[in-house]
């Protein structure tokens, strides 16, 4: 009976302390434990060479295109992902919401400038050039007055529209092409776009949009020295389309290999090509790029123990580490070692091989620096 009455006191100040702080004493009380946390992430990926790998989604919509959400939203979710910089790009032909939100093609942009600034979110500004397929859909960021931009949407006039963001220095890459494979040259190197890249009117192509992976592109940025870009294309709540209760999933992202955390430096690493496309699990990119992501970002530790067997034969043990948010799979090509080792965000894993050896060759399935071909690394031993 006694111990019943100490846990029933100790309920008591449990329960005084939990809910009793959150009263006013007037009879209101305030269930803020059932809040959800705000707090921006951390999205953790080493430098690489010397460069600031910038985390930026240069495609997406508010309702002041065909978009479900308000611009403030953009701006917080970008906060809240530990985005480094973001793009509304809405269409400038394409406005389905015109009876209920003024067309206006600045608009989304500066009502989240002030916001952005507080909360250290580099906002750059973006239209969608938005033709009929082919030749498609195209994003012009680090644009001036979108105003002024050609919305009568005919074929006659596709060139003219990109020459006017072209017109206005701006970084334009070929949107999501192949998104309608059923039409005759929209999954193409269409003259149209060939005409584009000789008058550098074309900078790079959309690699990955949101859930599809564009392989053929990857090809092109490589073959045609474009740049390589990922992006959300987000129309919907960030939340309600990527299951983020996963710790390897994000929104698909440029990954922006930059001199300093500027537009600046966004633009001049963009220009130079230093990208990486990044969806969740996969990366893809030029070898170079993505070769030396990943050597920033995995390392194998000299051997910590040997075990010997009956025949004499020493095996060492190593770890080898993910010291980042990206995720890597690899598989053996060459070598006496383990087969396949996964490497999940911010992790470690216990690897083996024979001893002797200097070097281990693997695959690297999660990469693609071609639609057929997988980065290859060798991981020296110690």
């Amino acid at each position: 009976m006694k111990q019943k009455g100490i846990l029933l006191i100790g309920f008591l100040f449990a329960f005084s302390l939990t809910f009793g702080q959150r009263t006013d004493g007037k009879g209101m009380m305030y269930l803020d434990e059932n809040r959800r946390p705000i707090y921006s992430e951390n999205i953790v990926i080493p430098d690489v060479n010397g460069y600031q790998v910038l985390k930026c989604d240069f495609h997406t919509h508010t309702v002041f295109s065909d978009g479900q959400v308000w611009p403030s939203i953009r701006a917080q979710e970008a906060w809240e992902e530990g985005l480094d910089a973001i793009a509304l790009t809405e269409h400038i032909e394409y406005h389905p919401y015109k009876d209920d939100v003024k067309v206006d093609h600045n608009r989304s942009h500066q009502l989240i400038e002030t916001s952005s600034k507080k909360n250290n979110v580099l906002l750059i500004k973006g239209t969608e050039i938005t033709r009929q397929t082919p030749p498609g859909h195209f994003n012009a960021i680090f644009i001036g007055d979108a105003s002024s931009y050609i919305e009568e949407n005919v074929s006659e006039r596709d060139r003219e529209a990109v020459m006017k963001a072209s017109g206005q220095k701006a970084f334009i890459f070929w949107n999501h092409p192949g998104w309608k494979p059923n039409i005759a040259g929209s999954y193409e190197w269409i003259p149209f776009v060939d005409d584009l890249h000789k008058n550098n009117a074309l900078h790079g192509i959309e690699v990955i949009n949101g859930f599809g992976f564009h392989m053929k592109a990857l090809d092109w940025c490589v073959d045609k020295g474009l740049t390589v870009m990922g992006t959300s294309d987000i129309h919907n709540l960030i939340g309600h389309d990527y299951d983020r209760s996963k710790d390897y999933v994000h929104r698909t992202m440029t990954l922006v290999l930059a001199k300093s955390r500027t537009p600046e430096a966004i633009r001049e690493a963009l220009n130079a090509g230093r990208t990486v496309a990044w969806a969740s699990k996969i990366l893809a990119g030029k070898e170079e790029n993505v070769k030396a992501l990943f050597e920033a970002c995995v390392k194998v530790n000299p051997s910590h123990y040997t075990e010997e067997n009956n025949n004499g034969e020493k095996t060492n043990f190593y770890e080898i580490k993910n010291s980042s948010d990206l995720y890597f799979e690899l598989v053996l090509q060459e070598g006496d070692a383990t087969k396949q080792i996964v490497l999940y965000p911010q992790s470690k894993q216990l690897i083996s091989a024979k001893a002797g050896q200097s070097s281990l060759t693997y695959e690297v399935p999660s990469t693609y620096i071609r639609s057929d071909k997988h980065l290859v690394v060798r991981l020296q031993l110690k």
